[in-house]
């Protein structure tokens, strides 16, 4: 890592960050020894300093720690890393404290490290540019901070105002980061180091106020926020964990043993096995699975046909990302009313703080007028009800020889979709799933005639509206589907076998599921998953295949056909939603179930969990998955799959190929034979 050094005639000193083997400035231990020799020279020359700016050469500013270094970490190397962050550190006191003015000059995305470099300098400056991205994301791989970023936010902001950014990791545009609190200043880029010499020349004593006593928490505020965080993660996500117990020490004692605690509470992260499944997930996989998203072009004008909540969702997300967008629907009533629909949705978002109010004008603007006709589109994805013969009249009555066609069911084969097409290699399956806005995943069904074109424009769409693609190949559910289904299924087969419906529930948070099965399918709506199940019991039929979860769909079909409760959308399921209360379990379920079955918290938990990834191995198995990384990445971004795991097949690897297979063995002997390892499974060696 090379630190450029030069002082001008004023005195002023630029420290330009510029590592020469990566297009990135990363903060590992060579940038440490850098800054460090750049600080002695600093030292040294005092006496004829002014004031230090910190700019970089690269596009970015710099992206914090070589994960590559973090991901290789044993218990072993605890002492070593120590080491490591505590001489950053130390440089970044050092800086802080040389007597002279520092200013962070932001021209790009500074991240993690890069933005706790910034924190120590005495001023912050950002170019005005809507691209950059500002934040402090280690959270997101079972991190924390540890060059500070901590302490500073907390003695910066307050604990009220820095726990939201440590906990979530956000990545913030500028004018975020701007509000926030984060960066003290936005200007044009062409105008930054005119600023940065101006407020050197204006503030020859700067100083930082760590030293000075740190903000106090409100009333009983670490009390609660403990409370709120088991609630969510239920104990599975430690670095959650051990960032609020950073952030009650970074208020209670002073800087420097705060900044000691934080080194502590980052290696015990660090060289443990929850982070290596998130950056596993999160860094190699995610970078896996988007490389296939870099191609040219794009998508110019989109056409979405089905105006309902799936349609105005990729409407609505598609408008965001700039694209012209024409919705219809059967009717010009249902067309005004899904146009109407995606103008609320835009609008929800200014509301929550995601989009400001001139970019939600610009969004509305790329949607076209109800009755506008689809014509001249790129892509056009039909999102309509899920009957194959209905997609099927759709699909054929858009085909116009230029526009790729995409479909977005969620399990009807993208093979039989295409028959009746002229050109059945222009479609393609796009399985969004809902909230559209809010899962970052997209999957990418390859059918056996989809050609390269359509696959490409695919993932260039998804690339343009902020979707994490996954590829997978054409056959019943496809991936996250029977996934999903795995999951539900085996939450309801269990109230049949006198399981309390809390205890499943439960179970489900206990193992770091974000809603339990019950749950999840009130939100789905039962009768839909009972509509899209007589399809593939047809389906099944026709081609002498048999379908399993027969007692999982007994029960979906009593609660649909026998007690009216389809789901939340149709005024409860295996919920009751009082109009102002919490939801409740319905109480008809013990009726029916009893719910009095002795069974260990453990079984169900791992039943749970075991389920899914058993499906994952079917899907390896079958040919649907094309990678591991597909099945990582799909099963976390798009089910919200026990993000402390890393996803359903390092749940596998981290378990232990011999020891999962046992236990699955075990579980199947006890619960039945949908949870006995697949072949592939059992010959296998190496991990996924």
């Amino acid at each position: 890592m090379a630190i450029g050094y030069h002082r001008d005639d004023d005195g002023i000193v630029t420290l330009t960050l510029d590592r020469h083997d990566r297009p990135v400035n990363t903060l590992d231990a060579a940038f440490g020894t850098a800054l460090a020799a750049a600080l002695d020279r600093l030292e040294s020359e005092r006496e004829h300093v002014t004031g230090v700016i910190v700019v970089s050469a690269k596009a970015t500013f710099a992206v914090g720690a070589d994960l590559d270094q973090v991901y290789a970490l044993t218990p072993a190397d605890a002492a070593g890393f120590a080491g490591q962050l505590d001489r950053t550190k130390d440089a970044f006191r050092r800086l802080e404290r040389l007597g002279r003015p520092v200013v962070a000059v932001i021209g790009g995305t500074a991240l993690g490290g890069g933005l706790e470099l910034a924190l120590a300098c005495h001023h912050r400056l950002c170019a005005d540019d809507p691209a950059i991205r500002l934040g402090l994301p280690e959270v997101t791989f079972g991190l924390l901070p540890g060059g500070g970023g901590v302490v500073r936010t907390v003695r910066l902001l307050g604990p009220a105002a820095a726990l939201p950014l440590l906990m979530e990791g956000e990545r913030l545009p500028p004018r975020r980061a701007l509000d926030a609190g984060l960066v003290d200043r936005l200007v044009p880029a062409r105008e930054l180091i005119g600023e940065a010499r101006a407020w050197i020349a204006a503030h020859p004593d700067a100083t930082q106020p760590w030293d000075d006593p740190a903000p106090a928490a409100p009333p009983r505020f670490f009390e609660t926020a403990a409370a709120r965080l088991y609630a969510r993660t239920h104990g599975t996500l430690p670095a959650q964990e051990r960032i609020l117990a950073c952030v009650a020490e970074a208020v209670r004692v002073d800087v420097d043993t705060a900044l000691r605690t934080e080194t502590r509470h980052l290696v015990a992260l660090a060289t443990g096995q929850v982070a290596k499944n998130m950056i596993g997930c999160h860094w190699y996989a995610r970078n896996e699975v988007t490389r296939r998203a870099r191609s040219t072009g794009g998508v110019r004008r989109l056409g979405v046909i089905g105006a309902g909540m799936m349609g105005a969702g990729i409407a609505a997300v598609a408008a965001a990302a700039g694209i012209e967008v024409v919705l219809t629907d059967v009717s010009a009533e249902a067309t005004e009313r899904g146009h109407d629909e995606v103008v609320r949705r835009l609008r929800r978002q200014v509301a929550q703080g995601r989009m400001s109010a001139a970019a939600c004008g610009v969004a509305v603007d790329h949607l076209a007028g109800p009755g506008t006709a689809i014509a001249g589109c790129d892509l056009v994805v039909e999102a309509v009800f899920e009957d194959r013969a209905l997609k099927r009249r759709v699909l054929a009555g858009a085909e116009d020889g230029t526009a790729v066609l995409a479909s977005n069911t969620s399990t009807l084969p993208i093979t039989g979709l295409a028959e009746g097409l002229r050109a059945p290699g222009d479609l393609v399956g796009l399985h969004f799933i809902s909230p559209v806005e809010r899962v970052p995943l997209l999957e990418v069904v390859r059918g056996e005639r989809t050609g390269d074109a359509a696959l490409a424009l695919a993932f260039a769409f998804a690339r343009q509206i902020g979707k994490t693609p996954i590829l997978v190949n054409d056959g019943p559910g496809f991936y996250t589907s029977r996934v999903f289904v795995s999951y539900t299924a085996e939450g309801a087969a269990m109230l049949t076998e006198g399981v309390p419906a809390a205890l499943v529930e439960n179970a489900a948070r206990g193992a770091g599921m974000a809603v339990g099965p019950l749950a999840v399918s009130d939100e789905v709506a039962l009768a839909t998953m009972l509509r899209v199940r007589r399809q593939n019991e047809a389906d099944a039929a026709a081609d002498g295949r048999e379908l399993g979860h027969a007692t999982a769909y007994g029960v979906f079909s009593w609660m649909v056909e026998e007690m009216n409760r389809p789901g939340r959308a149709g005024g409860g399921g295996f919920y009751d939603y009082p109009e102002r209360a919490r939801k409740r379990l319905w109480p008809g379920l013990a009726g029916r179930f009893g719910g009095d079955r002795p069974i260990p918290e453990r079984d169900v938990r791992e039943r749970l969990l075991f389920a899914q990834a058993l499906e994952s191995v079917r899907a390896l198995e079958d040919g649907i998955l094309t990678s591991t990384a597909d099945a990582n990445v799909g099963s976390v971004l798009g089910l919200a799959f026990a993000p402390w795991s890393g996803g359903t097949l390092q749940y596998v690897n981290q378990y232990g190929l011999r020891a999962f297979t046992e236990r699955a063995d075990r579980l199947a002997d006890a619960y039945g034979e949908h949870l006995r390892p697949p072949s592939l499974l059992r010959g296998r060696i190496e991990p996924f």
